[in-house]
């Protein structure tokens, strides 16, 4: 169905969204810790930031694929349509053929420096503020 195909596209792009956030925030906070972004300070995102890649890190150790990627791949698999170009390209960027024990140790990385980014870059400790 076309519908099906539109959905998993939908999901691609949310799924797109979501790593992105997590690789951009792997960077930006200990860069804008050094250059004195606010950005890095706002608790709700760091929150965010923290939750999604536990959730990564709690998935592979249980050894499940990310529930977006499930999704995906039962509404992209499902339909007659031929899966787009460009769905084809960025899946192929995102999903690897790697063994799961490279995913775990990745992701449980990748949360254990976020973790670590908490206490190195505290997100609830204000910022003095500058005259002028």
């Amino acid at each position: 169905m076309a519908v099906d195909i539109r959905i998993a596209e939908a999901i691609l792009a949310l799924h797109l969204a979501v790593i992105g956030f997590n690789v951009a925030g792997l960077i930006v906070i200990p860069l804008g810790a050094l250059r004195g972004w606010r950005i890095v300070r706002i608790a709700w995102l760091r929150l965010l930031h923290l939750g999604l890649l536990g959730i990564v890190a709690a998935q592979a150790l249980a050894g499940r694929a990310c529930i977006l990627t499930i999704w995906q791949s039962d509404l992209a698999g499902g339909a007659r349509a031929p899966t787009p170009l460009i769905m084809r390209w960025i899946d192929g960027a995102i999903f690897w053929r790697l063994p799961m024990a490279f995913f775990v140790a990745l992701y449980v990385a990748a949360f254990l420096y976020v973790l670590a980014l908490v206490a190195l870059v505290p997100f609830w400790r204000r910022e003095p503020r500058r005259n002028g």
